[in-house]
């Protein structure tokens, strides 16, 4: 991967939580576990709500390579503030594996510059919403998979509203933190959008529907290299969230 690739290591983090926690893990993330996994060495990226779902917390953070996600990781565990607050954060989690590891899907692909994230207790929490569209594949994600992304369904996103913030593909390097688990044995691609708020993600989603060139020709040849159709995931960031 480039060296100027912005994350190239990157985990897509999707928690379960018990009934009416989000609410509580959402504020102490956000005062908490920003700038404290940050020093450790990793990237704090995005953290949502999801808007399906009342008890899923989706979060993404960012490693520069295999080897520094372990020391980051092991740094920020051990570490004073995870110490002082795990149980609390523990007790809002029914699950926390539901973990991909993955890579910038190619030069062109990494996620750009932050926004300037609010300071603790200061701002709103945006309008603005991400949506992550999740592809899964019986096989890798080859260099075929990697044009029809770039050729047929990214033209028509721009086209529709909905420019890619990022586009990702699995990372099969061994897990450098076995504490963690991530999800093994899968082949998956994703893309990140985001839109100011909901009329122009529901704009786009209309526009979109209404694509013959989608309907007839760029989603038929995507369905026929997934194993499952395309699932979505709309998110609304927290206060705090960098991607907003």
């Amino acid at each position: 991967m480039s060296d100027g690739v912005r994350h190239p290591v990157v985990e897509l983090r999707q928690y379960t939580l018990h009934g009416g926690a989000r609410d509580v893990l959402v504020d102490l993330f956000d005062r908490e576990f920003v700038e404290s996994q940050e020093a450790a060495g990793m990237a704090i990226i995005g953290q949502f709500q999801d808007l399906a779902e009342p008890d899923r917390f989706v979060w993404l953070r960012g490693f520069p390579d295999m080897p520094r996600r372990a020391a980051a990781l092991h740094e920020f565990y051990a570490g004073p503030v995870w110490q002082r607050h795990r149980e609390r954060a523990n007790a809002t989690m029914v699950d926390s594996d539901d973990v991909l590891l993955l890579r910038p899907l190619d030069e062109r692909s990494g996620f750009p510059a932050p926004a300037v994230r609010p300071p603790v207790g200061r701002g709103n929490r945006p309008a603005s919403l991400v949506m992550v569209t999740l592809c899964l594949r019986a096989d890798p994600v080859d260099q075929a998979f990697t044009d029809l992304f770039h050729r047929r369904i990214r033209p028509l996103l721009v086209e529709t509203g909905a420019a890619p913030v990022a586009c990702l593909s699995t990372e099969y390097a061994e897990n450098t933190y076995p504490a963690l688990p991530v999800r093994t044995g899968e082949h998956v691609l994703c893309w990140l959008t985001r839109f100011a708020d909901a009329t122009r993600l529901n704009d786009h989603l209309r526009r979109l529907g209404r694509s013959i060139r989608w309907r007839d020709e760029v989603l038929p040849e995507l369905r026929a290299a997934l194993v499952a159709p395309p699932r979505q995931l709309r998110l609304a960031p927290t206060t705090r969230s960098a991607l907003r």
